[in-house]
Protein backbone atom coordinates (compact mmCIF):
# COMPACT_ATOMS: atom_id res chain seq x y z
CA UNK A 1 0.00 0.00 0.00
CA UNK A 2 2.99 2.13 0.67
CA UNK A 3 4.34 1.90 -2.82
CA UNK A 4 1.46 2.30 -4.53
CA UNK A 5 1.00 5.54 -2.28
CA UNK A 6 4.13 7.00 -3.65
CA UNK A 7 3.57 5.80 -7.43
CA UNK A 8 -0.02 6.56 -7.50
CA UNK A 9 -0.55 9.68 -5.12
CA UNK A 10 3.26 11.29 -5.79
CA UNK A 11 3.44 10.58 -1.61
CA UNK A 12 6.99 11.08 -0.21
CA UNK A 13 8.89 7.97 0.68
CA UNK A 14 9.31 9.25 4.60
CA UNK A 15 5.52 10.52 4.79
CA UNK A 16 3.90 6.53 2.79
CA UNK A 17 5.92 4.87 5.83
CA UNK A 18 4.52 7.06 8.51
CA UNK A 19 1.03 6.58 7.53
CA UNK A 20 0.99 2.97 7.11
CA UNK A 21 3.29 2.68 9.92
CA UNK A 22 6.29 0.77 8.68
CA UNK A 23 10.02 1.28 8.65
CA UNK A 24 11.78 2.71 5.30
CA UNK A 25 14.26 -0.16 5.05
CA UNK A 26 10.76 -2.55 5.31
CA UNK A 27 9.79 0.02 1.93
CA UNK A 28 13.34 -0.38 0.24
CA UNK A 29 14.10 -4.19 1.26
CA UNK A 30 14.24 -6.46 -1.76
CA UNK A 31 14.80 -10.05 -1.87
CA UNK A 32 17.93 -11.06 -2.53
CA UNK A 33 17.62 -14.07 -5.31
CA UNK A 34 19.48 -17.20 -4.31
CA UNK A 35 21.20 -19.87 -6.87
CA UNK A 36 20.50 -22.11 -4.75
CA UNK A 37 16.51 -21.54 -5.05
CA UNK A 38 17.09 -22.43 -8.67
CA UNK A 39 19.00 -25.74 -7.49
CA UNK A 40 16.49 -26.61 -5.26
CA UNK A 41 13.88 -25.49 -7.90
CA UNK A 42 15.47 -27.42 -10.52
CA UNK A 43 15.53 -30.84 -8.74
CA UNK A 44 11.55 -30.76 -7.69
CA UNK A 45 10.80 -30.16 -11.62
CA UNK A 46 13.32 -33.57 -11.96
CA UNK A 47 11.93 -35.26 -9.32
CA UNK A 48 8.02 -34.49 -10.06
CA UNK A 49 8.60 -35.13 -13.71
CA UNK A 50 9.96 -38.65 -13.78
CA UNK A 51 8.18 -39.94 -10.35
CA UNK A 52 4.42 -37.94 -11.09
CA UNK A 53 2.74 -39.78 -8.30
CA UNK A 54 5.80 -38.25 -5.67
CA UNK A 55 4.54 -35.63 -3.30
CA UNK A 56 6.61 -33.26 -1.24
CA UNK A 57 6.83 -35.53 1.39
CA UNK A 58 8.66 -37.48 -0.65
CA UNK A 59 10.90 -35.25 -2.74
CA UNK A 60 11.75 -33.75 0.48
CA UNK A 61 13.05 -37.17 1.87
CA UNK A 62 14.92 -37.73 -1.68
CA UNK A 63 16.81 -34.51 -1.34
CA UNK A 64 17.57 -34.87 2.56
CA UNK A 65 18.15 -38.88 2.96
CA UNK A 66 18.99 -39.89 -0.30
CA UNK A 67 21.21 -37.19 -1.81
CA UNK A 68 22.36 -35.37 1.64
CA UNK A 69 21.00 -31.73 0.86
CA UNK A 70 20.74 -29.61 4.15
CA UNK A 71 17.92 -27.67 2.79
CA UNK A 72 14.83 -26.40 5.27
CA UNK A 73 12.02 -28.33 4.21
CA UNK A 74 10.22 -24.93 4.55
CA UNK A 75 12.39 -23.26 1.88
CA UNK A 76 11.75 -26.15 -0.04
CA UNK A 77 8.54 -26.33 0.41
CA UNK A 78 7.69 -22.87 -0.57
CA UNK A 79 9.67 -23.25 -3.82
CA UNK A 80 7.42 -26.36 -3.85
CA UNK A 81 4.38 -24.21 -3.63
CA UNK A 82 5.64 -21.59 -5.97
CA UNK A 83 6.25 -24.26 -8.74
CA UNK A 84 2.31 -25.29 -8.23
CA UNK A 85 3.51 -28.67 -8.33
CA UNK A 86 0.76 -29.79 -5.42
CA UNK A 87 -0.85 -33.54 -6.00
CA UNK A 88 -4.37 -33.25 -6.09
CA UNK A 89 -6.10 -34.28 -2.78
CA UNK A 90 -8.78 -36.74 -4.05
CA UNK A 91 -11.16 -36.66 -0.80
CA UNK A 92 -11.19 -40.18 1.39
CA UNK A 93 -14.52 -42.21 1.74
CA UNK A 94 -15.44 -43.26 5.19
CA UNK A 95 -16.27 -46.19 5.47
CA UNK A 96 -16.88 -48.16 8.34
CA UNK A 97 -15.42 -51.60 9.09
CA UNK A 98 -13.70 -54.01 11.67
CA UNK A 99 -9.98 -52.72 13.08
CA UNK A 100 -6.87 -54.75 11.68
CA UNK A 101 -5.15 -56.66 13.59
CA UNK A 102 -1.85 -55.20 13.68
CA UNK A 103 0.88 -57.10 11.34
CA UNK A 104 3.55 -58.21 13.07
CA UNK A 105 7.02 -56.79 11.86
CA UNK A 106 9.72 -58.86 11.81
CA UNK A 107 13.16 -58.49 13.98
CA UNK A 108 15.53 -59.13 10.68
CA UNK A 109 15.88 -60.11 7.13
CA UNK A 110 14.72 -63.59 5.90
CA UNK A 111 12.34 -63.73 8.80
CA UNK A 112 9.12 -62.88 7.07
CA UNK A 113 8.65 -62.66 2.86
CA UNK A 114 5.38 -61.30 0.84
CA UNK A 115 4.41 -62.26 -2.62
CA UNK A 116 1.17 -61.52 -4.30
CA UNK A 117 -0.17 -61.42 -7.95
CA UNK A 118 -0.86 -58.16 -9.86
CA UNK A 119 -2.59 -58.27 -13.92
CA UNK A 120 -2.07 -55.47 -16.31
CA UNK A 121 -2.61 -55.25 -20.53
CA UNK A 122 -0.15 -54.88 -23.56
CA UNK A 123 -1.35 -52.29 -26.49
CA UNK A 124 -2.57 -55.39 -28.44
CA UNK A 125 -4.80 -56.31 -25.33
CA UNK A 126 -3.39 -59.47 -24.06
CA UNK A 127 -3.17 -59.84 -20.06
CA UNK A 128 0.02 -60.25 -18.79
CA UNK A 129 0.88 -60.81 -14.40
CA UNK A 130 3.36 -59.78 -12.45
CA UNK A 131 4.82 -61.32 -9.29
CA UNK A 132 6.07 -59.64 -6.47
CA UNK A 133 8.40 -60.73 -3.76
CA UNK A 134 9.31 -58.44 -1.15
CA UNK A 135 11.15 -58.84 2.66
CA UNK A 136 9.04 -57.33 4.95
CA UNK A 137 11.90 -56.46 7.69
CA UNK A 138 12.83 -53.43 4.92
CA UNK A 139 9.99 -53.58 2.55
CA UNK A 140 12.75 -54.63 -0.26
CA UNK A 141 11.99 -55.38 -3.69
CA UNK A 142 13.21 -58.83 -3.96
CA UNK A 143 11.91 -59.93 -7.94
CA UNK A 144 8.79 -58.80 -9.92
CA UNK A 145 8.61 -61.57 -12.65
CA UNK A 146 6.61 -60.81 -15.56
CA UNK A 147 4.79 -62.98 -18.19
CA UNK A 148 1.50 -63.90 -20.11
CA UNK A 149 1.68 -66.78 -17.57
CA UNK A 150 3.23 -67.16 -14.00
CA UNK A 151 1.98 -71.17 -13.01
CA UNK A 152 3.36 -72.90 -9.80
CA UNK A 153 6.65 -74.18 -11.48
CA UNK A 154 7.34 -70.83 -12.45
CA UNK A 155 6.00 -69.24 -8.68
CA UNK A 156 8.84 -72.03 -7.28
CA UNK A 157 11.85 -71.24 -10.12
CA UNK A 158 11.77 -67.39 -9.21
CA UNK A 159 11.50 -68.08 -5.42
CA UNK A 160 14.95 -70.40 -6.09
CA UNK A 161 16.63 -67.66 -8.02
CA UNK A 162 15.79 -65.32 -5.22
CA UNK A 163 17.09 -67.57 -2.21
CA UNK A 164 20.22 -68.39 -4.32
CA UNK A 165 21.45 -64.59 -3.37
CA UNK A 166 19.52 -63.43 -0.90
CA UNK A 167 19.64 -66.75 1.50
CA UNK A 168 15.99 -69.01 2.40
CA UNK A 169 13.40 -67.27 4.35
CA UNK A 170 11.77 -68.64 7.36
CA UNK A 171 8.14 -67.42 6.38
CA UNK A 172 6.33 -66.54 3.21
CA UNK A 173 3.02 -64.89 3.33
CA UNK A 174 0.57 -64.98 0.53
CA UNK A 175 -3.19 -65.63 -0.22
CA UNK A 176 -4.86 -68.61 -0.96
CA UNK A 177 -4.44 -68.70 -5.01
CA UNK A 178 -4.16 -72.03 -6.79
CA UNK A 179 -0.37 -71.54 -7.47
CA UNK A 180 0.06 -71.13 -3.80
CA UNK A 181 -1.53 -74.13 -2.35
CA UNK A 182 -0.74 -76.95 -4.86
CA UNK A 183 1.30 -80.15 -3.99
CA UNK A 184 4.44 -79.04 -5.76
CA UNK A 185 4.78 -75.72 -4.20
CA UNK A 186 4.01 -77.39 -0.50
CA UNK A 187 6.74 -80.32 -1.19
CA UNK A 188 9.59 -77.72 -2.50
CA UNK A 189 8.45 -75.39 0.43
CA UNK A 190 8.72 -78.62 2.98
CA UNK A 191 12.46 -79.72 1.42
CA UNK A 192 13.79 -75.98 1.94
CA UNK A 193 12.51 -75.99 5.13
CA UNK A 194 10.35 -73.04 4.66
CA UNK A 195 6.82 -72.25 6.15
CA UNK A 196 3.77 -71.06 3.60
CA UNK A 197 1.83 -68.07 5.92
CA UNK A 198 -1.69 -68.49 4.24
CA UNK A 199 -3.91 -65.02 4.66
CA UNK A 200 -7.53 -65.75 5.69
CA UNK A 201 -9.90 -65.51 2.33
CA UNK A 202 -11.54 -62.00 1.62
CA UNK A 203 -8.52 -60.35 4.01
CA UNK A 204 -6.08 -58.81 2.12
CA UNK A 205 -5.31 -56.48 4.80
CA UNK A 206 -3.57 -59.29 6.61
CA UNK A 207 -0.87 -59.30 3.58
CA UNK A 208 -1.09 -55.72 3.92
CA UNK A 209 2.79 -54.90 3.22
CA UNK A 210 3.14 -56.61 -0.39
CA UNK A 211 -0.36 -55.14 -0.95
CA UNK A 212 0.93 -51.55 -0.33
CA UNK A 213 3.93 -51.91 -2.69
CA UNK A 214 1.57 -53.55 -5.22
CA UNK A 215 -0.46 -50.09 -4.82
CA UNK A 216 3.16 -48.10 -5.31
CA UNK A 217 3.85 -50.46 -8.59
CA UNK A 218 0.67 -49.97 -9.93
CA UNK A 219 0.64 -45.99 -9.81
CA UNK A 220 4.54 -45.22 -10.27
CA UNK A 221 5.07 -47.03 -13.16
CA UNK A 222 2.65 -50.02 -14.41
CA UNK A 223 -0.28 -47.86 -14.70
CA UNK A 224 1.92 -44.72 -16.42
CA UNK A 225 2.61 -45.73 -20.18
CA UNK A 226 1.20 -48.58 -23.00
CA UNK A 227 3.02 -51.14 -23.19
CA UNK A 228 4.11 -52.68 -26.39
CA UNK A 229 5.87 -56.13 -25.61
CA UNK A 230 6.97 -57.88 -22.40
CA UNK A 231 10.70 -56.94 -22.65
CA UNK A 232 9.41 -53.09 -22.19
CA UNK A 233 7.64 -54.32 -19.02
CA UNK A 234 10.71 -56.20 -17.79
CA UNK A 235 13.21 -53.72 -18.36
CA UNK A 236 11.03 -51.01 -16.62
CA UNK A 237 10.78 -53.26 -13.76
CA UNK A 238 14.21 -53.60 -13.37
CA UNK A 239 15.05 -49.94 -13.46
CA UNK A 240 12.46 -49.23 -11.00
CA UNK A 241 12.93 -52.16 -8.40
CA UNK A 242 16.57 -50.44 -8.08
CA UNK A 243 15.74 -47.31 -7.85
CA UNK A 244 12.89 -48.22 -5.36
CA UNK A 245 15.19 -50.10 -3.16
CA UNK A 246 18.11 -48.01 -3.53
CA UNK A 247 16.35 -44.04 -3.75
CA UNK A 248 13.10 -43.41 -3.30
CA UNK A 249 12.11 -42.84 0.41
CA UNK A 250 10.06 -45.02 1.89
CA UNK A 251 7.85 -43.84 4.79
CA UNK A 252 6.90 -46.31 6.91
CA UNK A 253 10.77 -46.69 7.50
CA UNK A 254 10.84 -43.21 8.75
CA UNK A 255 12.15 -41.70 5.17
CA UNK A 256 15.01 -43.95 4.38
CA UNK A 257 15.78 -46.37 1.84
CA UNK A 258 15.22 -50.15 1.90
CA UNK A 259 19.14 -50.63 1.59
CA UNK A 260 19.80 -48.01 3.92
CA UNK A 261 17.15 -49.67 6.81
CA UNK A 262 19.64 -52.78 5.69
CA UNK A 263 22.79 -50.77 6.25
CA UNK A 264 21.67 -49.60 9.33
CA UNK A 265 20.81 -53.63 10.20
CA UNK A 266 24.02 -55.41 9.77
Amino acid sequence: MAQRAVQERGMSIRAACLAFRISQACYRYEAKHQAENDEIADWLLRLTDNNRNWGFGLCFLYLRNVKGFGWNHKRVYRIYRELELNLRIKPRKRLVREKPQPLSVPEAINQVWSMDFMHDQLEDGRSFRLLNIIDDFNREALGIEVDFSLPTLRVIRTLTQVIAWRGKPQVIRCDNGPEYISAAIEAWAKSWGIRFEHIEPGKPQQNAYVERFNRTVRYEWLSQYHWTDLDEVRLCATQWMWMYNHERPNMALGGITPKQRLAMAA
